[in-house]
């Protein structure tokens, strides 16, 4: 089973990585910019797996570069609180 076929499975593994990577010393900045990447990577490469991911894959379909950096940094946002 993937992380990607479960939600809350995906936003408990996106936090992990998200705390491995504060505690590494990595700037916020560079969080925003991988979060973004990744978000590019999976709307281009990896079909959804559930309801919750394909709406985010809609919704990345249809922003604009700096709407997709905003998801990507609500993403960061949603894992960090519920962390």
């Amino acid at each position: 089973m993937s992380v990607l076929d479960n939600w809350e499975q995906w936003k408990d593994f996106l936090g992990n990585r998200l705390n491995q990577a504060q505690t590494e010393g990595m700037s916020q900045n560079v969080v925003s910019d991988v979060a973004y990447q990744v978000g590019e990577y999976l709307a281009q490469q990896v079909e959804p797996k559930n309801e919750q991911e394909r709406v985010l894959a809609e919704l990345w379909k249809v922003a604009d570069e700096q709407e997709q950096h905003a998801i990507a940094n609500m993403m960061v946002k949603l894992v960090q609180n519920e962390g």
